[in-house]
């Protein structure tokens, strides 16, 4: 009579070169995982509400990919002009323990100022390699996530309130979606929740921690594509509409 082989399970396979192991049971431990070399290197992979989120759906291009650039130019030449601090797309880890999170946020803004006071810190590589950093320890000073299929409920809910847990002063959100509809919010944070910033006349929203006004639009080029613009402005009052 043949004996059952019972081996204990040590991981969640997503897909080849995607997997979770078992011993994770907290924001630490996830951590842990991200700074260590078996953590994958493909998809966006966050710690929400307790939860690990894996999303590696591929996106249109068009729908999120332009209009992240064109934010990610606009921001990263005020920043550099202003000298008001760094700016990061894609795959940079941010991790808030007060809001239990850990994510890789389509843009991050960090200031000059954060870094000094320590309300932000910069994690060291394991390597030990000077000025080489794994994670962002902390609220970015502004944060940008650009809605798709896959996450429509964790950038406007769930994200949306840890975000606002965490500390972060400014929550960007696009969604680029609807054919009819380009949606642009700038959240800024208030004791009670997030608050849109007041549209004025001219469609700008406030923008307190660049210190400008954006608005941002889009039109369908000769082959069909869209084209985004993201438009700043230093000289708007910003009235809200009535």
């Amino acid at each position: 009579m043949s004996t059952a082989v019972t081996t204990p399970a040590r991981s969640v396979l997503i897909q080849e070169g995607l997997e979770i192991p078992l011993w994770i049971a907290n924001l630490d431990d996830f951590r842990r995982w991200t700074h260590s070399e078996d953590f994958p290197e493909q998809g966006r992979i966050d710690y929400v509400d307790g939860r690990i989120e894996v999303d590696t759906m591929v996106e249109d291009p068009f729908l999120y990919g332009t209009p992240k650039v064109e934010i990610a130019r606009v921001i990263a030449n005020r920043v550099k002009q202003q000298d008001l601090g760094d700016v990061f797309i894609d795959a940079t880890r941010v991790a808030c323990p007060a809001a239990g999170l850990s994510v890789e946020p389509d843009l991050i803004f960090v200031s000059h100022s954060s870094i000094k006071s320590g309300r932000v810190t910069l994690v060291d590589s394991p390597s030990g390699k000077p000025g080489s950093y794994i994670e962002i320890l902390g609220p970015p000073d502004l944060v940008l996530e650009v809605v798709s299929n896959s996450s429509v409920q964790k950038d406007t809910v769930r994200l949306l309130d840890d975000y606002h847990k965490a500390g972060v002063p400014e929550y960007w959100l696009v969604d680029a979606r609807a054919e009819d509809q380009l949606s642009f919010a700038i959240w800024t944070w208030h004791e009670n929740g997030f608050e849109q910033s007041p549209t004025d006349q001219d469609g700008y929203q406030r923008s307190e921690v660049l210190n400008a006004s954006y608005r941002f639009e889009r039109t369908r080029r000769p082959d069909g594509r869209w084209t985004y613009d993201l438009l700043e402005s230093t000289l708007h009052s910003l009235d809200p509409r009535p």
